[in-house]
């Protein structure tokens, strides 16, 4: 989707970012228009591969306070989550603060799948790549916090998890402020309802590494010719906190709810993750929703989405939200 974070760069400038971080030329440029906040591009270089740039948005642009040094909290999870045993691409190299993009910029090796929001599967398939995916986030999720809850490299963090996460929602409100976000309650409305239910967060008390946009556009998929697709790898990290593992559950039944009979936690269970849906973990759950929906809502601001591409997102975000505070006003 086109974005005013997106950074535009001309073919002399992506030839001399992968001369000076590879070593190689490029041949060929595509710039990808899938992402939301970063821009991309897929590169074919002269030594036959192709790999994935990722460049941060202006350093003079104005995002969310938990967007701050997303590409850096992405090559982290790359560092960490890889020898847990979470399929991903390979991180080729990193660079924070290049001098002549003013920003941070990732290379990564390029994929040959596609996204599971691009192929055409069966219910069978489809229910057994939500097991397969499971098995991932309970992968994902042994990889342990150093005690500290929230976004680091934002600043956004706390001693406990009711701690950051209200930090973190705090800051989001904040942004709604600033960018006059429409929003179908006031914030005084949306602050209440989630500290009058914060008592439920206490109930998680080891960070774990959560990735916070598993929607099925950020899973690419694989197959042998005549079989059944696999995952082939998780991209886009750069959400990542430390916080509940619950959370990962919302962007997979994103506008929906999260059930029960789902094969997503029939795998992650599997796996060796823990998870039960009790009372205060449905609380715990509608809060998360409501706080994706408010950045899926109040990102607009910055970012300035092409309205003809965007009025989906906001009529279910919102829609979304409402939701979300109706049940917490319910408890």
């Amino acid at each position: 989707m086109d974005s005013r974070t997106k950074q535009r760069l001309t073919t002399a400038q992506l030839g001399t970012l992968i001369r000076g971080a590879l070593g190689t030329e490029v041949t060929s440029a595509e710039e990808l228009r899938d992402g939301f906040a970063n821009a991309v591009w897929l590169l074919t270089l002269d030594d036959g591969r192709q790999v994935v740039l990722k460049v941060a948005p202006p350093p003079d642009l104005d995002l969310l306070r938990y967007e701050r040094a997303l590409l850096r909290t992405e090559a982290l999870v790359y560092h960490l989550a890889a020898p847990a045993g979470v399929p991903l691409p390979r991180l080729l190299h990193s660079g924070f603060d290049d001098p002549e993009l003013g920003s941070d910029y990732l290379i990564i090796s390029a994929l040959d799948g596609v996204p599971w929001n691009q192929a055409s599967l069966s219910e069978e398939d489809d229910a057994a790549l939500r097991h397969e995916l499971g098995h991932c986030i309970a992968a994902l999720h042994t990889v342990p916090g150093d005690g500290v809850f929230g976004y680091p490299y934002a600043a956004l963090t706390g001693p406990t998890w009711r701690d950051a996460f209200l930090v973190m929602t705090g800051a989001l409100l904040d942004d709604a402020v600033r960018y006059r976000t429409p929003l179908p309650c006031s914030l005084v409305d949306i602050a209440g309802a989630i500290h009058a239910n914060a008592f439920a967060l206490d109930a998680v008390t080891v960070p774990s590494l959560v990735h916070f946009d598993l929607w099925p556009g950020n899973v690419f998929l694989t197959a042998e010719p005549g079989g059944r697709p696999r995952i082939q790898a998780v991209i886009d990290h750069e959400r990542a906190f430390w916080g509940d593992p619950l959370a990962d559950f919302v962007t997979p039944t994103i506008f929906g709810e999260l059930r029960d009979d789902d094969p997503l936690l029939a795998g992650y269970r599997e796996a060796g993750g823990r998870v039960s849906l009790t009372p205060d973990a449905v609380t715990r759950d509608a809060l998360y929703r409501v706080y994706l929906y408010m950045i899926l809502l109040v990102e607009d601001g910055p970012r300035q989405y092409p309205e003809e591409s965007y009025a989906r997102i906001r009529d279910l975000a919102t829609a979304g939200l409402t939701r979300s505070l109706t049940f917490l006003r319910q408890r």
